[in-house]
């Protein structure tokens, strides 16, 4: 509090005016406790009880030290803490620095008013009665600005905390983590569960922006491996999602209950994997059930069309193609036709030659095994 101090240095207030503000101490923070209750509309109830014997007793102690201040008895260190700390506790009490500024405003207004009524009858030289009433005001601005600092790096403090619980609630959501410790760890970043929630993938940069346009409870991480970046967006409508991800390289997983995010971004991970221009999953559920085993598929594939190893590879690719075509259309000979580009003569003699190949052809087993086989290439 250095220009206090130095305007402290040009005031000294004489004992007998000391010992008379000294006397209303009591009586002048009492009145700006009332003021402040009466004008600052979110202290109208915080000043009551034991919180209000408090508040009396830190503005007793303020005006106490600013009285050392003004005879130069003390420093200015200890009031500025105290300050500090006020402006830190204002946040914990959910106050705004708004309302505090405008208690000290209210708090200066009185203080000077109350020790200008003391000082002026005790004898105070009228020519001090303007640095009397310049240091009052100067040592209330920096017990604001100090409460200020306080209230900001609280409130950025808890902003770092409030970010850290969110981040640390989204990994325990990817890794699948049990409802107990999701719940635990909703509650430490002060999160509201919601119904659902819908895993977007996209690159690492691209998270944060995107991440501004959804609903603010939306969690994102941006440092997966990869360079990837996710979002989990809560309830989300899902084709208005799809639209608002239109200009960015992103995958949408499947809506889940929350507590099972962790699958709706490993499908939208096994998507991303599978091929770069999935951008909804909900589109292709065939190939990435096909895929969710590669090894299992590789041995179906192998088994059910073990018979067309016997055949030259051109020959083979020419039949698997008909066998593809014949089951997606349900043996419609024209539209098998249609679909290959041939003459439906050349279906009929192509599958006569895989009736040959596959005796049990009309086996719903066989036709399971067959539409899997060929079902990936389909897509």
């Amino acid at each position: 509090m250095s220009h206090v101090m130095r305007r402290a240095s040009e005031l000294a207030l004489d004992e007998t005016t000391v010992t008379a503000l000294r006397a209303a101490l009591k009586t002048t923070a009492d009145e700006v406790v009332q003021a402040i209750i009466d004008e600052v509309p979110p202290y109208a109830n915080a000043l009551t009880g034991r919180m209000g014997a408090t508040i009396r007793r830190a503005v007793r102690t303020a005006l106490g030290h600013y009285l050392d201040l003004a005879s130069g008895k003390a420093t200015g260190g200890d009031a500025g803490d105290a300050a500090y700390e006020l402006g830190r506790g204002e946040v914990r009490d959910g106050r705004s620095m708004d309302a505090l500024l405008s208690a000290y405003r209210v708090g200066a207004r009185v203080a000077w008013r109350c020790l200008a009524a003391g000082a002026v009858p005790a004898g105070l030289p009228a020519a001090e009665v303007a640095k009397f009433a310049e240091l009052t005001f100067a040592y209330i601005d920096e017990l604001s600005a100090a409460s200020a600092a306080g209230h900001a790096d609280e409130l950025a403090a808890r902003g770092r905390d409030h970010e850290r619980h969110l981040e640390q609630l989204a990994r325990d959501l990817l890794a699948g983590a049990t409802p107990d410790v999701l719940l635990a760890s909703a509650q430490r970043a002060g999160w509201q569960p919601p119904v659902s929630l819908t895993a977007v993938l996209l690159p690492a940069a691209q998270a944060r922006p995107a991440y501004r346009a959804f609903d603010p409870s939306t969690l994102v991480l941006d440092d997966l491996p990869d360079a990837t970046g996710v979002l989990l967006v809560p309830d989300a409508d899902r084709p208005h999602l799809l639209r608002q991800l239109t200009d960015r390289a992103a995958v949408v997983g499947p809506a889940r209950p929350w507590t099972r995010a962790s699958a709706s971004y490993e499908r939208a991970a096994r998507a991303r994997s599978l091929s770069a221009d999935i951008r909804d999953t909900e589109g292709h559920l065939p190939e990435l059930v096909l895929s969710a085993d590669v090894d299992a598929f590789a041995d179906l594939r192998a088994r059910a069309l073990a018979p067309l190893r016997t055949l030259s590879v051109a020959t083979a690719r020419r039949l698997e193609e008909t066998l593809r075509a014949w089951l997606l259309h349900q043996g419609r000979r024209d539209e098998v036709a249609a679909a290959l580009f041939v003459h439906p003569q050349t279906v009929r003699y192509r599958m006569s030659q895989l009736r040959e190949l596959f005796p049990d052809l009309t086996s719903p087993h066989r036709v399971l095994e067959l539409t899997l086989a060929v079902g990936l290439r389909a897509g």
